[in-house]
């Protein structure tokens, strides 16, 4: 699969510190080959969900070191990189965010950069239209580059942001 990126706040030179790790997440998305009749949302998760844990990443660990809230989990982490995959619906980019800044250097300390991965506005449009999936109202790396900016002064970890692409 093919992706274009988006970094916020010099996401992309913390992640080429990390060079490994994000090399990892590079061939990862990009060996995503599934036909495009087959990207539902659950399905596409189940595929990240597979490959991310093939290669070691920790799935749903919590955000907060205290388990009262098991509902507030982010999707994988290994190394200090946070990942969420945002397939929802484009409401929840508040709180995929408030994710990424809680569990960084000002807070927890467990990252030093999140990873967001979101579907391109054209890949939405084309899942919907001519693969008839319900993408309707998902989020989008459009959105969340637009979005980003307007956050500087609430969500300082730097985010590095993979649109997805047929």
């Amino acid at each position: 699969m093919r992706f274009k990126t988006y970094s916020y706040r010099f996401a992309e030179q913390v992640l080429n510190s990390k060079l490994v790790s994000k090399t990892q997440i590079e061939t990862i998305i990009g060996s995503v080959k599934v036909k495009p009749k087959a990207f539902s949302r659950p399905e596409l998760n189940e595929i990240f969900e597979s490959k991310f844990t093939d290669h070691e990443w920790e799935s749903q660990p919590t955000v907060f070191d205290e388990p009262k809230d098991p509902s507030a989990r982010i999707d994988f982490m290994k190394g200090r990189i946070g990942i969420e995959v945002g397939f929802g619906h484009s409401s929840f980019i508040g709180i995929d965010l408030l994710k990424f800044q809680t569990l960084s250097y000002s807070n927890l300390d467990k990252i030093d950069v999140g990873v967001y991965i979101v579907v391109t506005n054209g890949f939405r449009k084309k899942l919907c239209s001519e693969y008839k999936q319900k993408w309707e109202g998902s989020l989008t790396f459009e959105k969340v580059c637009r979005y980003l900016p307007h956050f500087r002064s609430a969500i300082q970890v730097p985010i590095f942001v993979y649109g997805l692409e047929e």
